[in-house]
């Protein structure tokens, strides 16, 4: 079996986003931005604590992001531009905001919130779509929109 330079390099970076996924942050107010553009994407975060931010896009190839935060008032982004999509995310306490914008190819989305006051908003067009949404506590909105 023969592994080439991608395989590999995809493999040790999965793996390093894995282990990063370990490392949670404690403190508030912390930001994440993960800009991925080519190939074979992938992306993983968690964080913890209150105020921290996720913002991901990637263009271009397979996509995936993976994202969860425990605590109150996060927020995450993901734009997804071009083929396998998929995006994955979820959050815990209240008032908690998720977009999610994926354009063209396979789509998906999965979110996941609980607490109350949370808002997520998902965009898909050209393709597979597929959009689910679960909210827990009260005055929650959601905004999906399919084309």
């Amino acid at each position: 079996m023969t592994f080439s330079f991608t395989t590999t390099l995809t493999s040790s970076a999965l793996a390093l986003a894995v282990a990063l996924v370990a490392l949670p942050a404690d403190a508030g107010s912390n930001r994440v931005a993960v800009d991925q553009w080519g190939r074979d994407h992938s992306a993983a975060t968690y964080q913890r604590g209150h105020g921290q931010r996720i913002s991901v896009t990637q263009r271009g190839r397979s996509n995936l992001s993976f994202n969860t935060q425990d605590g109150a008032r996060n927020r995450v982004t993901v734009g997804q531009v071009g083929c396998g999509n998929v995006a994955d995310t979820a959050q815990h306490g209240g008032r908690n905001i998720v977009g999610v914008s994926q354009i063209g190819c396979r789509n998906d989305a999965t979110v996941t919130q609980q607490g109350h006051r949370n808002a997520i908003g998902v965009i898909q067009t050209g393709r597979g779509n597929t959009a689910n949404a679960t909210q827990h506590g009260n005055g929650n909105v959601v905004l999906i929109i399919q084309d």
